[in-house]
């Protein structure tokens, strides 16, 4: 009886370290059965990866996969590194994180020292590896965070250019119309996560990025 009791805290332990752990289980159980082929396009990030419904289509012929787990943040990315990033040995790793991060509190100087940690992560266990940040985007649900999440861009853009093989998608401001008032009809009823039109835009960004850097 001790010993079942000793497993079951053991396990919740497991699974309260990180709230993401059945999701990336479920990855790892995926790749048990087909583990993508080295250096692919690997795609790892919170929601508006996860949710992207229509990512194989939008990204076609681009050799690429999404691991999108979550409402992950830059810190969740960095605990599964091992296990969502260097298993693949990704040629090219595009990321979306941070958005949640912000949410959550955390500062924009803190964000972008996670993403370097990251990045030198991938520079030693992945080498050769090239590193894309797609931007916080912006939604009608978090308006508030508008310029903690262009602060963040900006630290990011700066780190990026400094570094080889480090590249920026601006995925802010195409969501803004003509007279700079965020568009209201790309959302879903949460009013923070896209719907199909909005993913229009945005796999958009994307494939214009792959078209002039990454075919």
């Amino acid at each position: 009886m001790n010993k079942i009791l000793l497993f079951l805290l053991l396990s919740f332990g497991v699974f309260a370290q990180n709230r993401f752990e059945k999701e990336i289980v479920a990855y790892e159980k995926q790749d048990s059965i087909a583990l993508p082929a080295k250096g692919m396009k690997l795609f790892i990030g919170s929601s508006s990866f996860r949710l992207w419904k229509s990512f194989d289509a939008d990204t076609k012929g681009m050799n690429a996969f999404n691991r999108g787990f979550g409402g992950s943040t830059l810190k969740d990315a960095l605990y599964y590194f091992d296990r969502m990033v260097v298993k693949y040995q990704p040629s090219w790793v595009f990321m979306y994180e941070g958005d949640n991060d912000l949410t959550s509190g955390t500062s924009p100087e803190e964000i972008a020292s996670q993403f370097e940690e990251f990045s030198a992560r991938l520079a030693k266990q992945v080498p050769g590896a090239k590193l894309v940040f797609v931007s916080a985007r912006p939604s009608i649900a978090r308006e508030a965070l508008k310029g903690k999440q262009q602060d963040l861009n900006q630290r990011i853009a700066t780190i990026a250019a400094k570094k080889k093989g480090h590249y920026v998608i601006d995925m802010h401001s195409p969501f803004y119309n003509a007279d700079g008032t965020l568009m209201q009809d790309i959302f879903v009823a949460d009013k923070l996560h896209l719907n199909e039109k909005g993913y229009v835009i945005f796999a958009k960004q994307i494939q214009n990025f792959v078209q002039q850097h990454a075919k």
